[in-house]
Order: structure tokens, then C-alpha cells, then sequence
């Protein structure tokens, strides 16, 4: 610590808070005095806050109105790389530094001193009365494996009260134990497992190894064909970041693949590594925020927020499927994870590794500029090999009306089905149907508090908006003209698919994989394991089956409907089709068995489609790359979105409109401004929407000229204001 600065009692330092005041605020430096980047605890007003000490106080004011900083919280101060990092964010993103230190701090009970402490795990007693509270604690408890809990939370989690769970302890079913306040998480050996590489895995992994083991900052592209092994390559990676003493992260974009990830980590190293998403226990969460400071967790497997835990000492950050849409946060701090685990390593001189068959158009364009280096693997691990890849060409097709499997894909499931293999029939729509619709006058069933269509979910017998999340009941009578009777499905949905299925293979076991069918992680991932031991025939699966689970059995893909994505004017529906559709098709024959992917489609002759049956992944991506620079935008161009909404449309439109009319700063720097418009989702949850683009040339100082455009204006209270850098969805 002796190059950290350190400030005697009574000095004043200036403090960051998380609370919405977007300044720091000076305080005096308490007993004992207290180092730059500690944890601090100061009054607010009539409240007590958690802060981080930000540097010396400004001043400016009557010295003798400055308030004590009440204590020095019990954990590892706040890294200079880590405050650098989130200025750094927060002016790329423009986002309130106060909002960049929630997303750093987001762990419950950070002031608690350190003691013993009560928590409660699955016991072994068995006894008669089970009652539906007793019920829901034993579920909670087996749904989180052998995590422990407080009382408080277990009781919370299953909702109930406490004297519920000390029912259990003494029937013997719940096991209430003293354990110690963040104990470090167990050693990760770099030695203890291996599985024997190929020569292409054993020369990737030797160039990451390298990477590591040198000094400074690098990021490298591994781009592998699905069923690679690109896992046990990057592992590697870790493996020598390990043997440096340093940390690693890595980030996956689901959290239905981190359990199945862990127990391959755990088989490699020897032991679990720490956990950070919405699945883990808020005690576990606290424990792991402590234990990145303190040194005392040498892997991190998590969600994009892991990126703001406070690592001592990271040395390389691991961006597993790194084309991923889950790793743009779309709400709050919008901000891509990728990116930033760019800019995060870059300040503390890490390695990072993105990880993708189908890597996004950005990282491809990095790579052939040279910017990132690019480490190959062609071949799928040992017997496997990629599966034949086939259009079925629906104008041709005599599909029966009302029906969305092709004679050509039934007759390949059925050949499945009397080989004792597994299909998986693909759709990328959730629920039963996405319209509901009066037949006797036309009405389309919305949402009460978004301008969008609500969606059947026929298992739940709910109709849910899949913007806000309400649902309401199916209606028997038409909402608007009361006809009953009427009221009819439109269109295809992973539900409706499997009702079509069923009818078409009566004898056959079918799965659905669905994120609304789902309530946790864990229950997600138990179907998976059944699955993929052989409990199913037929696989029906939105795009969540497209993300790195592996099926021995599958040897047949059928992708329903592969023209869904190439809809609309989004400038990246080609690459997200290209991806989705061949991270699907991956999913076939990863085992001795070679796999057939099947495309049901409209327009064979496509580009997009013809670039995803030949393969040839390159010509695809530099063709893309060509219409992108030739339209100035992302990567060879900059984009930034800005979104209005307000309960009443003519306010939020007067301020756009207004906002459009003074936009000199943008047109200093040649920036175009396009719109105001009404969101294409022009109501969400009962506000109004407007949306701006703003077009840039890729090297003007785009963020200082939004700045200065934005200090024009005085936003009403009434009117949420975002700015999202580099958009990823246009909604």
C-alpha cells in the first residue's frame, strides 16, 4: 500500500457515493485516518451511505460544515485500475459516475464486521407432514444444491417465515450450522486434471499459454468450429494464469450453461471456482465481492456484471460465445461487457480471449486489422466431424395449411426416430403463438401498457407481453366486439410447435426448451442432463438450445423458419441470422454420428442462406464487412442511440423535436442526426417512446459533442433520457 495515498484524521477527502448525485462529496478523514479507494460509510442527510474514498477533498466551502466519515469498512480499498476503469466507462458510456459504483458494489452487507454466523442447509431427517410451506423451503434448498443460506433469506426464498425453517432444523430436514463470515474459496490447481489435446488444440492453447505468461496487456480471437474444444483450449489459458498467481474471469452469456461449466472446471482444476449471477445466494455474492479484493478466489465464473467485482489482481478475462446479444446490457447502464473487458484488461494489463464459432463483425474486423490476434481451430475433437448442411426450399414444399413441418423435415425426423437418434425442430419464438386474433372483426389482442402484441402461452393458459412481462387470462369473447368463440392463434410458436409435433409422432418423447418453462437455473439444467442422456426423441427449442449445450444423441437440426431473422432494417439481422443459424446447426453430430441440419426457407438464393450451406465463413464476414464500410457504420463507422419516454406522448415529442431543431454540436463533427421517431415499440409499460440516431465518422469525439448537444436542455421529471453508445438492438 505504500504508493496508495493515504489521508491523516480530520484531512478532507472527497467521497463517491451510489446514491443519484452525480458529484462527489467531501468529508473529513476519520480516526485513524483512511487510504485512497477505501470503503467508507458517511452521513447523507439523516442516512448512512456506503462511499469509496475518490482522492483529496475540493473544498470550497466552510471547512467547519464538514461531516466525519463514521467508520473504514472491513474490505480491500478500491484499486486505481478499478476507479480508472469506471471513469473510463463512464465516459465512453456517459453514464453518472454514482451509477458506475452501484454496478461495482452490487453485494449486500459489504459494512457487516466479520463473525460467525447462523446458515442453513439441506439436512437428511425425514418425517411425515409436509406441508406446502415445509415444501417450498426443502424445494429452495434442493433447486440451490448445497449453497447455504441465512435464515433471513431462506426464509425469503421460499416464502415463509422464519419459525417455518427452525420447524425443519428440528425435525432434522434442515441443518442449522456456525460457519464463519467469507472464508476463501478452495485452491484451483493448474496441474491437478488435463484431457489430451490434438495437435490444432495443443498449438491454440500454446499461443494462448504464451500470451499469458507475458507481460502486458493483448487480446487474442479464438475462433473454433462448434464441438472444437475451444473450452478446454481457453482453460489452458487460465491454467498458466493460475500458475502466475494471478486471477481469471470468465464471462458466459447464459446462465443455464454455468453449472455444466463448473463441474468441467472442477474436473480440470480440482475445485469449484466462485460464482457471480441472479442464480447464487446473496451470502455467496457477499462472499465472492470480499474474496476478489482480498485475493482469496483465483477464478471467477460469471454473468457480464462480473466484470465489476474487485479483482487484486486479474490477469486475464475469458469472453466465452463473444458474439452473444446477452452481453449488451439494454437497461440501466447500457454498456456491451465485451468491450469493456477490453477496456478493463487493457488498464491492468491482462489478456483477454474472445471465444466464438461465429464471432461478431466487430471482433472479425479487430482481428484483420491486426489489432487482436487470431488463433484458429477448424477440425471438431476427435470422431466428430461438422454436420451436412441442406435448405428446403418451401416454395416447393406442399405443407398442409396450419402446419410448419415440411413433408422433407418429417420424413428426416421420422428416419431419426427408427434409428433411435435425436432431433432437434428449432424456433426462434417463445410461447404458443405470437398473435391472437378475433376472427369475427379482426382485433389483435395487446398489451394493456405496450404498443405490442401479447403472446399465448398455452402450458400457462396466460397470454404475456414479452415487452413488460404482464399477462392476463386467454379471453373466450373477443375483447373488443365480445363475440365468443372467435378468438384464434396466429402464427407459430415453440409451443405450438410441439402440439403439431405431437400429432405428426405420436409415439415419440418430446422435450421443449423454452426459457418461460423454466422457473430456475438449476431446473433448466437437470432437462438438459436428461436430455442428453438419451430421455427424449424430439428436442423443440428456442435459440437458448443454440448456446453451447452439447446433445451425443442429436444428429438432426430442423430450423423452421430461417427467413425470421432476415426481417426488418436492423444492420445486423444478417450476422445475428448467420450466427444463430450455424451455432444451431452445430448442435448436431458432435459425436461419432456425422449431423444433418436442415433449413426450412422461402428464399433459398438469400445471400445470407447460401453463406450458411456453403460455409464459408469469410467470404460471408468480408462481404458483410464491405456493405458495412460502405455505409460508414459500426465497425467502420459510429453509432449512438438516444431514447425518450414519458407517460404523455406530446411531451417527450416536444423535447425531441426540440432537441432535434439545436443540434450543433452534432453537425460540428459531421454527425448526422436521424429522427425524432416513435419507437418501432412505440409504448412500454404505459411511457411513450422516441428514438434518435446519431451517425459518426469512426474517429470524431462523438461522446464530447453528444455532452455538449445534451447541456442545451433541461430534461422534465417527467421524462426518461438514455444514450446508448454503440446500439446493439434498435427497439
Amino acid at each position: 500500500m505504500s504508493d496508495v495515498l493515504f489521508f491523516h484524521e480530520g484531512t478532507l477527502v472527497t467521497v463517491l457515493t451510489a446514491q443519484p448525485i452525480d458529484r462527489t462529496l467531501d468529508y473529513k478523514a476519520p480516526e485513524g485516518g483512511c487510504f485512497a479507494g477505501a470503503f467508507v460509510e458517511v452521513p447523507l442527510g439523516p442516512r448512512k451511505v456506503i462511499g469509496v474514498v475518490w482522492g483529496a477533498g475540493i473544498g470550497g466551502f466552510d471547512l467547519s460544515k464538514a461531516r466525519a466519515i463514521l467508520r473504514v469498512l472491513d474490505v480491500a480499498p478500491m484499486r486505481g485500475e478499478m476507479q480508472q476503469f469506471l471513469h473510463r466507462m463512464a465516459d465512453y458510456t456517459l453514464t453518472p459516475m454514482s451509477a458506475m459504483l452501484r454496478l461495482a458494489t452490487r453485494a449486500p452487507g459489504l459494512g457487516d464486521a466479520p463473525s460467525m454466523r447462523k446458515v442453513y442447509r439441506m439436512g437428511s431427517g425425514e418425517f411425515d407432514r409436509k406441508t406446502d410451506a415445509r415444501k417450498r423451503v426443502l424445494a429452495v434448498l434442493g433447486e440451490y444444491g448445497g449453497a447455504a443460506f441465512t435464515l433471513g433469506e431462506l426464509a425469503e426464498l421460499a416464502g415463509v417465515t422464519s419459525s417455518v425453517v427452525k420447524g425443519l432444523v428440528k425435525l432434522g430436514a434442515v441443518v442449522e450450522e456456525n460457519s464463519p463470515r467469507d472464508l476463501p474459496f478452495a485452491h484451483l490447481q493448474a496441474d491437478f486434471s488435463g484431457v489430451e489435446l490434438t495437435k490444432e488444440q495443443s498449438m491454440a492453447a500454446t499461443a494462448l499459454r504464451d500470451a499469458v505468461s507475458g507481460e502486458g496487456y493483448g487480446t487474442t480471437l479464438l475462433k473454433g468450429v462448434t464441438g472444437s474444444g475451444k473450452t478446454e483450449v481457453y482453460l489452458e489459458a487460465v491454467a498458466e494464469c493460475l500458475r502466475k498467481g494471478q486471477q481469471a474471469l470468465v464471462l458466459l452469456p447464459e446462465i443455464a450453461l454455468t453449472a455444466e461449466f463448473l463441474t468441467r472446471v472442477e474436473a480440470r482444476f480440482g475445485a469449484k471456482p466462485g460464482e457471480w449471477h441472479s442464480g447464487v445466494t446473496m451470502t455467496e455474492r457477499r462472499r465472492l465481492w470480499k474474496m476478489c479484493g482480498e485475493g482469496g478466489v483465483q477464478l471467477v465464473v460469471g454473468a457480464r456484471s462480473a466484470l465489476f467485482l474487485p479483482y487484486r489482481d486479474l490477469g486475464l478475462i475469458v469472453v466465452d460465445e463473444e458474439h452473444d446479444t446477452s452481453y449488451k446490457q439494454e437497461d440501466g447502464v447500457l454498456y456491451n461487457a465485451r468491450d469493456m473487458s477490453v477496456l478493463r484488461a487493457s488498464l491492468c494489463s491482462a489478456q483477454v480471449v474472445l471465444a466464438s464459432a461465429t464471432p461478431s463483425l466487430e471482433t472479425w474486423a479487430n482481428a484483420e486489422a491486426g489489432k487482436y490476434k487470431r488463433v484458429e481451430l477448424t477440425s471438431r475433437f476427435g470422431a466428430a466431424v461438422l454436420p451436412d448442411m441442406q435448405a428446403i426450399d418451401m416454395r416447393v414444399q406442399k405443407t398442409l395449411k396450419g402446419r410448419w413441418v415440411s413433408p422433407a423435415l418429417q420424413y428426416a425426423v421420422q428416419q431419426r426416430l427408427e434409428t433411435k437418434e435425436q432431433s432437434l425442430l428449432f424456433i426462434n419464438r417463445r410461447g404458443y403463438a405470437p398473435t391472437t386474433i378475433c376472427r369475427a372483426c379482426g382485433h389483435q389482442v395487446g398489451c394493456d401498457h405496450c404498443d405490442a402484441r401479447m403472446v399465448e402461452h398455452r402450458f400457462q393458459k396466460r397470454l404475456m407481453c414479452h415487452q413488460c412481462g404482464e399477462t392476463k387470462p386467454i379471453p373466450e369473447a373477443c375483447p373488443k366486439c365480445e363475440v365468443e368463440g372467435k378468438m384464434a392463434p396466429v402464427g407459430p410458436g415453440v409451443e405450438r410447435l410441439a402440439e403439431e409435433v405431437t400429432t405428426l409422432f405420436p409415439d415419440a418423447k418430446i422435450a421443449i426448451l423454452s426459457s418461460d418453462l423454466f422457473g430456475s437455473a438449476r431446473a433448466l439444467k437437470q432437462r438438459i442432463d436428461e436430455i442428453a442422456a438419451g430421455g427424449c426423441d424430439i428436442i423443440i427449442g428456442t435459440q437458448m438450445v443454440a448456446k453451447g449445450h452439447n446433445f451425443p444423441h442429436l444428429t438432426l437440426v430442423g430450423v423452421i423458419d430461417a427467413d425470421l431473422g432476415l426481417q426488418g432494417s436492423d444492420l445486423r439481422a444478417a450476422e445475428r441470422t448467420f450466427q444463430l443459424m450455424r451455432q444451431v446447426a452445430g448442435r448436431a453430430g458432435r459425436v461419432e454420428k456425422k449431423g444433418l441440419a436442415l433449413m426450412q426457407t422461402y428464399q433459398p438464393e438469400h445471400p445470407v442462406i447460401r453463406a450458411i450451406l456453403s460455409g464459408d465463413e469469410e467470404e460471408f464476414w468480408a462481404a458483410e464487412a464491405r456493405e458495412r464500410e460502405a455505409a460508414g457504420v459500426p465497425p467502420y463507422g459510429r453509432m449512438a442511440g438516444v431514447i425518450l419516454s414519458c407517460p404523455d406522448v406530446a411531451t417527450v415529442f416536444d423535447l425531441a423535436n426540440d432537441m432535434a431543431r439545436r443540434d450543433g454540436p452534432l453537425r460540428d463533427i459531421d454527425a448526422q442526426l436521424f429522427g425524432p421517431v416513435a419507437a418501432p415499440i412505440a409504448r412500454v409499460r404505459g411511457r411513450h417512446r422516441v428514438r434518435m440516431l446519431i451517425k459518426a465518422d469512426k474517429a470524431v469525439p462523438l461522446q464530447k459533442a453528444i455532452t455538449t448537444w445534451m447541456a442545451q436542455f433541461k430534461v422534465p421529471n417527467s421524462v426518461r433520457l438514455a444514450i446508448d453508445i454503440d446500439p446493439q438492438s434498435f427497439l
